[in-house]
């Protein structure tokens, strides 16, 4: 990844973490904090990572909600961030949280076997 597309890619995580827990007023949206935002060199599409505090239907219930809410957060990110064409998003969760978690769960369980 360039330079210009870190530089977008780290502005544009900081203003999404505001839009999402500000902005949005759909009960569907949980507790989220953005992880990370990977923007491909040409600037077409970001990649938005992000955790939701909740089990797996709360998940789904707020990647719904996002989805739905597409439009308004590319407007949002389009107003705060001069760009000439806002990139298309696609939300992931990011499991590298939970996997981490059953990593250090799996070394305390064998570290209280010893």
């Amino acid at each position: 990844m360039n330079v210009r597309a870190n530089r977008i890619a780290e502005q544009m995580k900081k203003e999404l973490g505001d839009i999402v827990n500000r902005k949005l007023k759909d009960p569907r949206v949980g507790f989220i904090t953005i992880t990370g935002v990977d923007v491909t060199g040409d600037l077409q599409q970001a990649t938005v990572y992000l955790s939701v505090l909740g089990d797996e239907k709360e998940r789904e219930a707020t990647l719904l909600a996002l989805e739905k809410a597409h439009g308004f957060i590319r407007l949002e990110i389009g107003k705060r961030i001069r760009l000439r064409k806002v990139p298309e998003l696609l939300f992931k969760i990011d499991e590298s949280m939970e996997y981490g978690n059953r990593i250090d769960e799996l070394l305390r369980d064998l570290h209280e076997k010893e």
